[in-house]
């Protein structure tokens, strides 16, 4: 490429090139920065439940609200604590094999090592999270066990929809940081960004570790129909297949696209 340079360009060489050197360099220390993720994500979902709980207590319209906004805050602890999210990933290392900055399978096996670590994090903390005062007051009535319920209830391909769509959001907002210099605009692009997807319900597949988790280990989780091992990795599978195509494909693979057969209109 001549003329100008795409900063889309330069952020995915850069950020390809450190995941790609932190894993081959230690695994542990990318686990490490694989489970914040998960746990950043965990301690969002956590407050947000209990918060939508509250807020459903003064009018049933308001907990949806609350848990979104809270939820969003989760991707800018990751975002700004530079942890490795299997979402972002997605896109990142989609449009890195594609520039010819990563082998394809290096891609891949980096994507899968993330997501194992990423659900780690959300376990650990759903476990601890069920050990504290907040959580004892759960019921099969609570905000959360209706989110699992109905996620569980899905069809496949009904899962592909939104999570295709939940990462396109997702993405939304991390090409917003990458494009953005202003700090503070950067946290308002994406909290609006995942806002969105959170408060229509889409499937973000990390996430669900986190609320999946956090009844699972709950004294409520047999008030949830179906919630059995076979169904949550089906509903995980399809998530992740769906975070990949609006990820990877539609947001990873069009701006490289779009970075590279021109440079006049670079981002």
């Amino acid at each position: 490429m001549s003329g100008t340079t795409s900063v889309f360009l330069e952020k995915i060489s850069e950020s390809t090139h450190k995941k790609e050197a932190l894993f081959d360099d230690s695994k542990a220390l990318y686990a490490i920065r694989s489970i914040f993720a998960g746990a950043f994500l965990t301690m969002s979902t956590a407050a947000g439940a209990i918060a939508a709980d509250k807020m459903n207590a003064i009018h049933p319209s308001l907990g949806a609200f609350t848990f979104a906004f809270i939820f969003a805050w989760g991707l800018i602890f990751i975002l700004f604590l530079h942890s490795e999210l299997a979402t972002s990933n997605m896109m990142y290392l989609t449009a890195g094999a594609y520039f010819k900055k990563i082998s394809w399978g290096k891609a891949i096996t980096i994507l899968f090592y993330c997501t194992f670590f990423n659900i780690v994090g959300a376990v650990v903390l759903g476990l601890l999270f069920n050990q504290t005062h907040a959580f004892e007051g759960l019921t099969a009535e609570s905000f959360m066990v209706g989110v699992v319920s109905t996620k569980l209830h899905k069809t496949f391909i009904h899962i592909i929809i939104e999570a295709i769509l939940a990462n396109v959001f997702v993405n939304t907002a991390i090409l917003g940081y990458l494009f953005i210099k202003d700090n503070i605009t950067k946290v308002f692009v994406a909290i609006a960004a995942v806002f969105m997807f959170v408060y229509l319900g889409n499937d973000h597949v990390v996430a669900n570790f986190a609320s999946f988790s956090l009844v699972k280990f709950s004294h409520v989780a047999g008030a949830v129909d179906n919630f059995t091992l076979v169904n949550i990795l089906r509903q995980w599978t399809a998530a992740f297949i769906g975070n990949w195509i609006g990820g990877g494909v539609i947001m990873g693979l069009s701006y490289a696209l779009l970075n590279s057969k021109t440079d006049t209109y670079l981002d």
